[in-house]
């Protein structure tokens, strides 16, 4: 009695969102080997989107207004020089240019928040008066 052939195997690809598979597999294999597929890239995506909720929001904040929370702190309590001022702000994950951070310093001096000392190129930075 001959052999009954075997029927060549059935070749599915599949896009779900970013993730791309392939599967190869006999005819009565195919619908378990697509549910696992499925249900791993189901579970994947809440992950994903679980991680992706549980990141902090992206910072959009002005050097003036990194500034002022530094004086909201107290930490112009003591003077400070224009490097330390952007030590501080990089430190805290801020990367603003010296000049930029330098304008923002004048503008709050011009505000009555900070009071400057000293002379040109050696300015110390200080509250004017202490924050609310």
């Amino acid at each position: 009695m001959p052999e009954p052939q075997q029927k060549p195997p059935i070749r599915v690809k599949m896009k779900i969102g970013d993730i791309e598979f392939e599967i190869e597999s006999q005819e009565d294999q195919l619908q378990t080997a697509v549910d696992r597929i499925l249900a791993t890239v189901t579970e994947r995506m809440k992950d994903t989107r679980l991680a992706e909720r549980a990141a902090p929001p992206p910072r959009a904040e002005t050097c003036k207004g990194v500034i002022q929370k530094l004086w909201e702190e107290g930490w112009f309590s003591k003077p400070q020089g224009l490097s330390e001022v952007h030590s501080e702000m990089a430190r805290r994950g801020f990367h603003y240019d010296r000049t930029a951070v330098a304008h923002a310093l004048i503008d709050l001096v011009k505000d009555g928040i900070l009071t400057r000392e000293g002379k040109p190129r050696r300015y110390q930075y200080a509250q004017k008066r202490p924050p609310p």
